[in-house]
C-alpha cells in the first residue's frame, strides 16, 4: 500500500508530462543566438523526456505563467552567502509542494517500500547544466568514490545515511534507476533530501573524475593538485574544492539549479545566468526559470536595510527585522518596491535554554527540576515582549508549533507561559530558595547568590532587548540574569563543555511541522541542542552519559517509535507526546513566535506570495515558493532592472 500510495502521489502531484503533450516549446529569447550558432541544442533537445510541469501556475489565483527576461539584484552579507541561490533555487531530488508533501522534482518518481527500501527513477534526458547527461552513474560515482572512499571520506557515508550503525546497500538497477536499502526503516532520508540545505547523494561524476585518483592521469592529476595550491598537496584537497554543490563557488562545477553561478570567489558582485538545461517548464511550453539573471551585491550586514530602502535589492527578506518596517515603508513610497509582511515560522523568535548538563554541583539540580524551569518561564511577560518590541504583532507563548502545523495544540503554547509572579515566586519558595540577599536576590543552598549568566551569541539586538525585559520581571521573582556576549564558537563550547548554566538562541527550528516531518529536535538527539548537549552527544557517539531524566529517555524511545513507525496516525500520537512532555516540563523557554518578517519586493516581481512564512526549514526561505517561477512583468520607462 505504501507503494502504491507514493506511485499515484508522483502522478498526481509530480507533474511529469512527455514533452509530446505540452505542444509547443518557446526558445528563451537570451538563448536563441546561442542556438543560432549551434553552440547550444533547441529547446526541445534539451529538456527531459518526462520535463517536470509546474501546472500550479495554472491552477493557483494568486500565481500565473510568466515571461521570459529580465533580472532581479539581491543583496548579501558576505561572499558565502551566494549558496543562498541553492537554498531559493529548491531543485531537490524531492521537495515539499504547496500542500507540504514530499514529491518528486529532479526524480521521474520514487518508491518506498517499508521506509527502508527507497527507488529512485531519473527522468531520461535530463542533463547536467554543462550538457551532460545525468544518469546513475552520478549517484555510483558519489556512492563508491566519494562516501565509501576512506581517503575523500574518513568518516564514512554521511550521518543520514547510517541507520542503527549501517549504511544502505546501493544499487543501479539501469541507467536511470538506483535503490537504497536498509535493514531498519530511514523515515528521515527523504526529508534529508528535502532540506534547505540538502543531502547531496549524486555528483556530476564525469567534471570531478578528472580530480580523483582513481581516475585521472597521477602526472596531470599532481600538476593540477600544485597549481591550485592545495596544502599537504594531496588530489584530496583538490576534489573537495571543486565539489562544493552546497557552497555553490565554482562556475565550472555543473549543476542542476535554475541558475548557475558565473562570478569565482572572491568578489563583491556574483552573477547567476539560467540554466539552458533546467528541468521544469510551465504549461505554456516556456522553460523556467523565467528570469534570465540574479545577481548578488556584497554589502555589510548592517548597511542592507538601508541599501534595500534606497532600491538597490529587488527581493530581500535576509538581513532585513522588523525594526527596519517603519524606515522600508517610508521609502517604499518613494521607491519602485512594496514591503510585504510574512510571519517567522520558529517554535519561538527568542528563546532560552536552561543546560541540564551544567557542570555546576549547586545549579545542576536545580536546572534538572521542573519547578525552576516552570517559575522561570512564569516570570517572563510575554505581553510587555510583544507590545515593546514587536508592535503587538507576534504570538505569545511557549515553544512549541505555530498554528499553522496540523499538529498544533493551543495548550502546548499556553503551558507555564502565563505571566504569573505569585506562581513562580511560590515554586521558588518550593524550592526552599527563600532566603534573599540586600538586593532582593535569593540565595542557593551553598550561600551564592542565585544570578543566572546567560551565554548569548551576541548577533542581534532584537535578542538584547528581549532579555533586557526578562532580567527586569526575573529580578521581581529573585533571579539576577547577567548576559554574556561571544562569539558563536565560543558561546557553543561553552554550552558543550557544561561550564553554561543557560543559552539564548531561536526556539524549534520548525515549527510548522507534520506528522511525518522528523521529531528529533524534540528529544536528546544532537550535541548541537543547547539544552542538553552531553546527551545529544551521548545518542550521537555513545560519549558522554545517557539522559538522568526519565522525561528526556521517555522522549528518547518516543523518538525511536517514530523512526519505526509506517502508519501516519501513529506517527502523529508520538508527536502529540513529544509535544506534551515538551511543553510540561519545559525543557527551553519560549517568548514569542510569529514576528512578522519584512519581504521588499520589486513593484514589477511576480509570483512571490503576498503572504507566506520565512524560515529555514521546510521552506527554504523564498525556495519552496519556487523562485524559477518569479517573473517581471515588462516596463518601457525603467532600465534599472531587467535589461542587461
Amino acid at each position: 500500500m505504501m507503494i502504491i500510495r507514493l506511485m499515484l502521489l508522483a502522478i498526481l502531484l509530480c507533474a511529469s508530462t512527455s514533452r509530446a503533450a505540452i505542444g509547443p516549446l518557446l526558445e528563451p529569447p537570451l538563448l536563441r543566438p546561442s542556438v543560432e550558432s549551434g553552440e547550444l541544442p533547441p529547446i526541445d533537445q534539451r529538456l527531459p523526456d518526462t520535463p517536470y510541469v509546474d501546472t500550479l501556475l495554472d491552477n493557483q489565483p494568486d500565481l500565473s505563467p510568466g515571461e521570459y527576461g529580465g533580472r532581479i539584484r539581491l543583496l548579501m552579507g558576505s561572499g558565502k552567502d551566494v549558496r543562498q541561490l541553492v537554498v531559493y533555487g529548491y531543485a531537490r531530488l524531492i521537495g515539499f509542494n504547496n500542500r507540504m508533501e514530499l514529491v518528486p522534482d529532479i526524480l521521474d518518481s520514487f518508491d518506498v517500500f517499508e521506509n527502508r527500501r527507497f527507488t529512485f527513477h531519473l527522468r531520461p534526458g535530463h542533463r547536467w547544466s554543462d550538457g551532460t547527461p545525468f544518469t546513475s552513474e552520478d549517484f555510483r560515482y558519489f556512492w563508491d568514490d566519494i562516501a565509501m572512499n576512506p581517503e575523500l571520506s574518513p568518516f564514512g557515508p554521511p550521518a543520514a545515511m547510517i541507520v542503527d550503525g549501517h549504511p544502505p546497500v546501493f544499487e543501479v538497477l539501469d541507467r536511470y534507476t538506483v535503490r537504497y536499502t536498509w535493514p531498519t526503516p530511514n523515515p528521515e532520508f527523504l526529508l534529508a533530501l528535502a532540506g534547505p540545505s540538502p543531502l547531496y547523494i549524486y555528483r556530476p561524476a564525469h567534471y570531478l573524475k578528472q580530480f580523483h585518483a582513481k581516475y585521472a592521469d597521477p602526472e596531470l592529476l599532481a600538476q593540477r593538485v600544485i597549481e591550485a595550491k592545495i596544502k599537504k598537496k594531496e588530489w584530496t584537497g583538490l576534489h573537495q574544492r571543486q565539489d562544493h554543490q552546497y557552497k555553490f563557488d565554482n562556475p565550472e562545477l555543473p549543476t542542476l539549479q535554475p541558475w548557475i553561478p558565473a562570478t569565482p570567489l572572491p568578489s563583491e558582485h556574483f552573477v547567476f545566468q539560467r540554466n539552458p538545461y533546467y528541468h521544469r517548464i510551465d504549461s505554456q511550453g516556456r522553460q523556467l526559470p523565467y528570469l534570465d539573471e540574479v545577481d548578488i551585491d556584497i554589502a555589510s550586514s548592517k548597511l542592507i536595510p538601508a541599501k534595500t530602502g534606497a532600491g538597490e535589492s529587488d527581493l530581500q527578506g535576509r538581513y532585513l527585522e522588523m525594526s527596519n518596517y517603519t524606515f522600508l515603508r517610508e521609502a517604499a513610497k518613494r521607491g519602485s518596491f512594496d514591503v510585504r509582511l510574512w510571519s517567522s515560522s520558529r517554535g519561538s523568535r527568542v528563546a532560552i535554554y536552561p543546560n541540564l548538563n551544567a557542570n555546576d554541583d549547586t545549579w545542576r539540580p536545580l536546572l534538572r527540576d521542573v519547578r525552576f524551569r516552570r517559575a522561570l518561564s512564569l516570570a517572563i511577560n510575554r505581553h510587555e515582549i510583544n507590545q515593546v518590541i514587536y508592535f503587538g504583532l507576534a504570538l505569545e507563548g511557549a515553544n512549541t508549533l505555530i498554528p499553522d502545523s496540523p499538529l498544533y495544540k493551543p495548550e502546548y503554547r499556553s503551558a507555564w507561559s502565563h505571566f504569573n509572579l505569585d506562581e513562580a515566586n511560590r515554586l521558588l519558595d518550593e524550592l526552599g530558595l527563600t532566603e534573599r540577599d540586600a538586593r532582593g536576590v535569593r540565595l542557593l543552598r551553598d550561600g551564592r547568590p542565585a544570578e543566572i549568566i546567560i551565554q548569548s551569541a551576541g548577533e542581534s539586538t532584537e535578542e538584547t532587548d528581549v532579555l533586557e525585559l526578562i532580567r527586569d520581571s526575573w529580578m521581581d521573582a529573585g533571579i539576577k540574569l547577567h548576559v554574556k556576549p561571544t562569539e558563536r564558537e565560543i558561546f557553543r563550547n561553552r554550552i558543550f563543555a557544561g561550564d553554561a548554566l543557560m543559552s539564548v538562541w531561536y526556539g524549534l527550528e520548525n515549527g510548522l511541522a507534520t506528522a511525518n516531518m522528523t521529531p528529533a529536535e524534540l528529544a536528546p538527539t544532537s550535541q548541537q541542542q543547547l539544552q542538553w548537549p552531553k546527551w545529544g552527544k551521548h545518542y550521537e557517539t555513545g560519549q558522554e552519559t545517557p539522559p538522568e531524566l526519565p522525561e528526556a529517555q521517555q522522549l528518547l524511545d518516543l523518538y525511536d517509535q517514530w523512526r519505526h513507525a509506517n502508519d501516519t496516525q501513529e506517527k502523529q500520537a508520538i508527536w502529540d507526546d513529544m509535544l506534551r512532555i515538551n511543553a510540561d516540563q519545559v525543557f527551553s523557554i519560549g517568548t514569542v513566535t510569529e514576528v512578522k518578517q519584512p519581504i521588499v519586493v520589486n513593484k514589477r516581481l511576480r509570483n512571490v506570495p503576498e503572504k507566506a512564512l520565512w524560515n529555514w526549514e521546510p521552506n527554504a526561505f523564498f525556495g519552496r515558493f519556487r523562485p524559477d517561477r518569479f517573473w517581471l512583468e515588462p516596463d518601457a520607462t525603467r532600465s534599472s532592472v531587467g535589461e542587461k
